[in-house]
């Protein structure tokens, strides 16, 4: 950040008085501007004994499968944000059963919440994010051609998970590599 959003002025890194940590502060206006983990939230979309991916039609990790998830709008919940981007991206309507996994990943300041979902119907399409949408089943799943390690866990917990017949909360750490 160089500039504050409020002036307009040049902003200075410092430990702001009663803090601990570095933030971006106007020495004009004595804005501090903070900056927090961006809240990815998605669903893990079921029909019978398949599960919806789309294809990534962007960067990063452009043409590769994914479930369907995204940044978190102001104003919304996490439960509707993971609703609106299983739309924005799959053009799916989805009934959301709970919260699945949560994975912290400190390294690029992101938090995955992932939950679990009923596809009301078949009639999903590709959003403008996505390449194509396609129901998988496990054997059927690209595993070499997931796009995150925290969308491949996510699957591989749900498929051991419905082998064993009970779905539980799952959460995790994971740290760049």
């Amino acid at each position: 950040m160089n500039f504050c959003s409020e002036c307009g002025s040049s902003v200075v890194l410092r430990v702001p008085t009663g803090d601990h940590l570095p933030r971006h502060v106007c020495p004009d206006c004595g804005t501090i501007h903070y900056q927090n983990p961006k809240m990815v939230v998605g669903c893990l979309p079921e029909w019978e004994d398949k599960i919806l991916l789309c294809r990534r039609a962007i960067e990063p990790k452009y043409g590769l499968w994914t479930l369907p998830a995204g940044f978190m709008e102001n104003g919304e919940t996490t439960l509707e944000g993971a609703v609106r981007e299983t739309w924005e991206e799959a053009g799916a309507r989805v009934e959301v059963h709970g919260l699945y996994t949560l994975y912290n990943l400190p390294h690029i300041s992101q938090v995955y919440l992932m939950f679990r979902a009923r596809l009301l119907d078949l009639d999903f399409k590709p959003g403008i994010e996505s390449l194509e949408t396609r129901l998988f089943s496990e054997a059927e799943i690209p595993w070499d051609e997931i796009a995150f390690r925290t969308i491949r866990l996510s699957l591989e917990q749900y498929f051991e998970d419905r082998r064993k017949g009970a779905f539980d909360f799952h959460f995790g750490d994971l740290r760049s590599r």
